[in-house]
């Protein structure tokens, strides 16, 4: 009856679970990553600046035109005057009275005006030139910032995997000491196992719960790390892929070694390839444009200016009276109170600074394909070796489990064995995703890492 009651429970209840759970494949992380981080809608914001700043810089190139209205009435009013009588050297004069009066005004102008700079030492030139490079590297920068995010989803979500198979493993290994307890405990119980391989292998039984317990931690952990990252709620309940893919197998068994034959050509490649790189290298462009736009300040400054207006105190006459007017300004600085020498000085630092980050970026693209290099060579080696740990590990159980049963071999030698034959199983798994984790961080080092496969 109890196993009936425990029966209907199932029944009921994991239905619910399995409807409570989502699945998120690979490909799904990485568009959710695209879509959500917030780094990236900043960048994309900041890219629509960029694009404005660029057509604002093409505006200075271009005439300034406004036109303009206007309208004013005047009252005067004047008071009316009584009628006086004046008498200067015996002559009578008589002013008759005047009424008061009202008189409006009205003025009616119109007109249009037009400043065209002509020459201001190129710094317009410039600055469109520099607001181009710019845009240019937002751009390179916001492809760089796209490759880095699949990146780093495909380094979370590969963690997430390793820990569940590693779980799988450790879950074996709890299963198998408890097998063995049983049969030590019955063997202890006709007397063919002492009491002390009873109690060696209940604590190898303990310590077995522990790891699993210790790596279900770790799974927990990777899923959460990876949930944050994509912007999802933690506590959700997801599930993922617990098995490689074919593509994931293949490059198991590719040798990525054989791409570093030439390291030279690797950085070649990287230097042309890379978005932050080739970003970099225009805002050192850009930022020389933009000493020659704080220089353009020494220079004299040529306007041209235009002007078209209409002016009448009637409306109905406001196109009759008109006024043309065309005239160049020639502006020379002669002090400035330094302010000129201290926007060039501030545009070569700032040069200077960029050209800094793009060398320390070189450096850095060689160093990391360096280290990349050495790790790859050390992954191909692991894996190799690792392959083999199993089987021997594997068969090393299998001999040492037989002779205990016979009871030609001891307790300590089954428990050492399967130990082994565990940790042979853990690094090889470490050492597969290890290895295909690496596939991935050459391509993102050599900047050919594909996203557009996830927008």
């Amino acid at each position: 009856m109890r196993f009936f009651h425990k029966f209907i429970l199932c029944v009921l209840v994991f239905p619910f679970l399995a409807y409570g759970q989502k699945t998120l494949t690979l490909d799904q992380a990485v568009k959710i990553a695209l879509q959500r981080n917030t780094t990236l809608q900043k960048s994309l914001n900041s890219l629509k600046a960029s694009e404005s700043n660029y057509k604002a810089a093409w505006g200075n190139l271009l005439p300034s035109i406004n036109a303009d209205g206007s309208y004013g009435w005047n009252r005067s009013v004047q008071p009316g005057t009584s009628g006086r009588t004046y008498t200067f050297q015996g002559i009578t004069i008589n002013l008759p009275p005047t009424p008061s009066s009202t008189t409006d005004t009205y003025n009616y102008s119109a007109g249009a005006n037009a400043s065209w700079t002509l020459f201001d030492g190129l710094s317009n030139i410039a600055q469109v030139s520099e607001s181009k490079k710019q845009l240019e590297s937002a751009r390179l920068q916001l492809e760089n910032l796209k490759q880095n995010i699949v990146f780093q989803t495909i380094s979370l979500y590969y963690a997430v995997v390793n820990n569940q198979q590693l779980l799988k493993v450790k879950q074996d290994n709890v299963k198998w000491n408890k097998q063995n307890l049983e049969t030590i405990v019955e063997k202890n119980k006709i007397g063919a196992a002492t009491l002390a391989d009873v109690y060696a292998q209940q604590v190898q039984e303990g310590n077995a719960e522990l790891d699993q317990i210790q790596t279900s931690n770790n799974l927990e952990t990777a899923k959460s790390n990876l949930l944050y990252y994509l912007g999802l709620d933690v506590l959700q309940n997801y599930s993922f892929s617990d098995s490689l893919t074919s593509n994931e197998e293949d490059v198991l068994h590719s040798d990525l070694s054989s791409e570093f034959k030439n390291i030279d050509e690797l950085v070649a490649q990287a230097l042309s390839k890379r978005a932050d790189y080739k970003s970099a290298i225009l805002d050192y462009e850009g930022a020389e444009n933009g000493v020659t736009a704080a220089e353009g300040g020494y220079y004299p400054r040529l306007t041209n200016t235009y002007g078209f207006n209409l002016f009448s105190n009637q409306l109905d006459n406001l196109t009759k009276s008109r006024t043309y007017s065309i005239g160049l300004t020639l502006s020379i600085p002669i002090f400035s109170g330094f302010s000129v020498d201290n926007q060039v000085q501030a545009a070569e630092v700032n040069a200077m600074n960029k050209k800094v980050d793009m060398d320390d970026l070189r450096r850095t693209i060689k160093q990391n394909l360096q280290q990349t290099y050495l790790n790859v060579q050390a992954a191909e080696k692991s894996l190799e070796v690792s392959k083999r740990n199993v089987a021997s590990a594997a068969e090393n159980q299998k001999i040492t489990q037989e002779k205990y049963t016979l009871g030609s071999g001891t307790l300590l030698d089954v428990l050492v064995a399967n130990s082994n034959y565990t940790n042979a199983q853990t690094s090889l798994i470490n050492a597969e995703f290890q290895y295909i984790v690496l596939n991935q961080q050459l391509k993102y080092y050599l900047g050919v890492l594909n996203y557009k496969q996830y927008e």
